[in-house]
């Protein structure tokens, strides 16, 4: 070992091996005893992460993340291919704008279709893969591991004025029923599908690859598409994903492998059923972010989650009650925090990826 840099706060280094032609940086990943996300133990994001990696290089012979080197399954070591000079997405994006950047979104939206499309159909190689290192539950994967806190957010929904009652209901259960059965849209996803988790080249080709891969699972095809569309944690605005020409390029990369994202009542459904499952989950927070002071963006950003899932419903038409539900809570949240009453649609003051500060 000739250099060690640790990459905090992750339990990732890049370390540089000797005792080869010529030194080689690889990523070191390991387990730690304790670590407060405690949604999944570590040990079974590790083997997750691993059964994943080798599932894409070594039975479908894809070259969308980095390779493992090697691993040691009992001490939780993971050495993985170095894809340096590549960077996450998400610091070009906070430091030069969505502008700037707009081919490495361009390429950010195609593999995330490219990934569905190459792995869907081959749920039973990657779970068989999977359960030799320890157990796993798929059903879990799909929806199982967010149901409670969709459960809760509609909770909060209801007590702050906007239960989901009637057809919306009814509408609600079709979106489960859709993303707990995904059928020819089942696929493989890494579990966090926003900017930070794709790594590209800061200029020219941007040559992406998606990393972190510890939640990694087959679910939703388009479950992977809900942040081109819609805010994810990092961000107050993504922007229009359908002028933008982002949607596009997603759906097209997902078709050459799910022939079914050309059927536009189809993949309307499918997309907006998947935003509105979102938008629930952000929702569980309303309480915490009740405790914040006014002007945290973190409440602008739930405000623009629920009327961005609004829109993309719309815009596929379909899901009618369930975007007028998300409207209303909108709207109630708007005079609950008067500071988070702003035009989340202008372009000028919210550009595509401004970020939400801390």
């Amino acid at each position: 070992m000739l250099d060690w840099q640790r990459l905090e706060p992750w339990a990732v280094a890049r370390a540089q091996v000797g005792g080869l032609a010529r030194p080689e940086h690889v990523i070191v990943k390991w387990v730690r005893s304790h670590h407060p996300d405690q949604t999944r133990p570590e040990a079974w994001r590790f083997r997750t992460e691993l059964a994943a990696l080798r599932f894409l290089s070594e039975d479908l012979a894809l070259n969308l993340a980095p390779r493992v080197i090697a691993a040691d399954v009992s001490r939780g070591l993971l050495v993985l291919e170095d894809l340096a000079p590549r960077v996450a997405l998400d610091q070009l994006l906070r430091a030069e704008g969505a502008t700037a950047h707009a081919d490495r979104l361009v390429a950010f939206a195609r593999v995330r279709g490219e990934l569905g499309a190459a792995t869907a159909g081959m749920a039973a190689t990657y779970y068989t893969r999977r359960a030799a290192l320890g157990p796993v539950d798929p059903a879990a994967d799909r929806l199982g591991r967010w149901a409670g806190l969709c459960d809760e957010g509609r909770r909060h929904a209801a007590g702050a004025g906007a239960p989901i009652t009637g057809q919306a209901e009814r509408e609600l259960v079709a979106v489960l029923g859709e993303l707990a059965e995904p059928g020819p849209f089942l696929a493989l996803s890494n579990g966090d599908p926003d900017a930070n988790n794709v790594l590209v080249h800061a200029s020219g080709f941007p040559d992406p690859r998606l990393i972190d891969f510890e939640f990694a699972g087959y679910t939703h095809a388009l479950n992977d598409a809900v942040l081109l569309h819609v805010p994810g944690p990092a961000w107050l605005s993504v922007g229009d994903a359908i002028a933008d020409g982002l949607a596009d390029t997603y759906r097209q990369a997902l078709a050459r492998g799910v022939r079914q994202a050309e059927d536009d009542r189809q993949y309307g459904f499918a997309l907006a059923a998947a935003c509105v499952f979102f938008a629930l989950v952000r929702l569980q927070r309303l309480p915490l972010l009740d405790t914040r002071a006014p002007g945290d963006d973190s409440r602008p950003q739930l405000v623009a989650t629920l009327e961005a899932t609004a829109r993309t419903a719309e815009a596929h038409h379909t899901l009618p009650h369930l975007t007028g539900w998300a409207r209303r809570v909108a709207g109630l949240l708007r005079r609950r925090w008067p500071d988070a009453d702003l035009n989340l649609t202008d372009r000028a003051a919210f550009p595509p990826y401004s970020v939400r500060r801390r």
